[in-house]
């Protein structure tokens, strides 16, 4: 997830999945489930420490669409464990892997949520040719810590002091400290013109924790990713105010509606 989120002390949803399958790709064992069948192929990224139950929501109803993939990254879900630092890119460049010791040869539909989006971007910048359309649900973002900074310089400053030593004291300094390193920040140009569709809540909170969740902060969150997508000569931008951060929870009629759009489109 990115950092605004991960400060609020959420619980993630703990759901039962069926009976996942075991790949090695790179020495590590990797959790996966595949269901479904037809012309599409659709992969399935989840969030920061997130395994592949947060798509429960939606899984089996994509599966009546298209062949669906859901897996757990390296250190998430039932995955091999580990302690050494992997970046977006080592996931993206693990995801790719994966695809092929699954024999899958066709380009797939990329659907990402949250910490996922950050490798969902790199994987369409480095493996263009193993991606066809692209969708993320409330993606991380390098801007983040920029929204804070914005609004209020040096409270900004000191909420984000006080956010990375709570992701570190969470072990997840891995994953966030990874995107608010990027400097200068990655707008990822290099991906190649495809349909894309960014779904972003922008839902307002009565009492916001923090200037991220300011009214400001969801505007600003909403504008960063609709010109993100807007850039694309394909791109959607979908903003919601009925969802949290978990938008295939919260609203996963909307996560299908508009993936079934979006693989039409892929298809022209």
């Amino acid at each position: 997830m990115k950092l605004g989120w991960m400060f609020l002390g959420l619980v993630f949803p703990v759901m039962a999945f069926a009976n996942p399958s075991f790949v090695k790709v790179k020495g590590y064992d990797l959790e996966y489930e595949i269901a479904g069948s037809g012309h599409d192929v659709v992969f399935l990224e989840a969030g920061g420490s997130a395994g592949m139950s947060d798509w429960n929501p939606v899984f089996e109803t994509i599966s009546k669409h298209a062949k669906v993939i859901r897996y757990s990254r390296v250190g998430n879900g039932n995955s091999t464990a580990i302690k050494r630092h992997f970046t977006s890119r080592d996931y993206a460049d693990l995801a790719s892997t994966l695809l092929t010791e699954l024999g899958i040869q066709q380009p797939v539909i990329f659907v990402a949520h949250s910490y996922g989006g950050s490798v969902a971007r790199d994987f369409a910048a480095a493996y263009p040719e193993q991606i066809k359309a692209l969708m993320m649900l409330d993606p991380s973002s390098e801007h983040d810590v920029d929204i804070l900074r914005a609004i209020d310089l040096e409270k900004g400053n000191e909420e984000i002091a006080q956010i990375k030593l709570a992701d570190m004291e969470r072990g997840m300094s891995n994953q966030y400290l990874d995107f608010w390193s990027k400097r200068p920040l990655p707008d990822y140009p290099q991906i190649k013109d495809m349909p894309v569709t960014v779904i972003t809540s922008v839902k307002k909170m009565e009492n916001p924790p923090n200037l991220f969740f300011t009214d400001r902060g969801r505007k600003m969150w909403g504008e960063l990713w609709q010109k993100w997508a807007n850039a694309f000569p394909q791109g959607k931008s979908v903003l919601t105010e009925k969802s949290g951060h978990f938008v295939q929870i919260d609203e996963p009629e909307l996560v299908v509606r508009e993936l079934l759009l979006l693989m039409q489109k892929a298809e022209k």
